[in-house]
């Protein structure tokens, strides 16, 4: 059953001018490689253009916003707000996720997996927007999705460094420093994917993915903290 594109512009609530930009925000590089005869693109150029929309909006917007705060308190607070935990809850609070093109493997994964691919898309989505009408525009779709979450990042200091928060909490509840080892890694060079897992002694508490072993580590972090309920 194909996707009805027309109910996704009614979720973002954002209609578009050229159609093929939104399809495009929402199409993996896995259904290109089962599809090969389509005229489509995969998403990654978009999500690569989104994420530095995304992350100069947000700027402009914690800048304004803290007035008192230094650059660094700042950084942690955007780090919060743009990392791929955040970014895929708010895609899937959007309903987002009943319209990706993805191949027949890639559906059938809904872990962590589904999540990175939702945090792509968002960003995805944020590039086809901005090309499709620009700044300010896109400024109010982030307005509405993502600016409200800040208050609570700030208030519940969950802007703090995931592993630094999670390596205090867990010697101060277990007594054990965390360990973190590479799981895999995937993709082309200039565009891999890592996956880390976190322990504590011997037992595996969560794993994270990312662009870079660092991020995948501190995504690990991330959801050991939420795991184990140590906010």
């Amino acid at each position: 059953m194909p996707i009805d594109f027309s109910q996704c512009e009614k979720v973002l609530e954002f209609e578009f001018k050229n159609k093929n930009l939104l399809r495009q925000a929402f199409t993996h590089r896995s259904y290109i490689n089962e599809h090969k005869r389509l005229q489509i693109e995969h998403n990654e150029r978009l999500e690569f253009l989104g994420d530095a929309v995304l992350e100069l909006i947000i700027t402009e917007y914690l800048y304004d916003k803290f007035p008192d705060k230094p650059e660094g308190d700042l950084t942690s607070y955007r780090s919060a707000l743009v990392n791929s935990n955040t970014l895929s809850d708010i895609a899937q609070k959007l309903g987002m996720e009943k319209f990706l093109l993805l191949s027949k493997g890639e559906s059938k994964d809904t872990g962590r997996a589904r999540q990175y691919i939702l945090a792509n898309t968002y960003e995805a989505v944020i590039g086809a927007m901005f090309l499709d009408q620009g700044y300010d525009k896109t400024a109010k779709f982030i307005e509405r999705t993502v600016f409200p979450l800040t208050d609570n990042i700030v208030k519940g200091k969950l802007w703090l460094d995931a592993k630094s928060h999670f390596q205090e909490k867990a010697q101060e509840e277990t007594g054990i420093t965390p360990s973190y080892r590479s799981i895999s890694e995937a993709g082309p060079d200039h565009y891999k994917n890592f996956t880390v897992a976190v322990f504590l002694g011997e037992d595996l508490i969560a794993e994270g993915e990312g662009h870079s072993k660092q991020e995948a580590e501190q995504s690990a972090a991330q959801n050991g903290l939420k795991k184990r309920g140590w906010g």
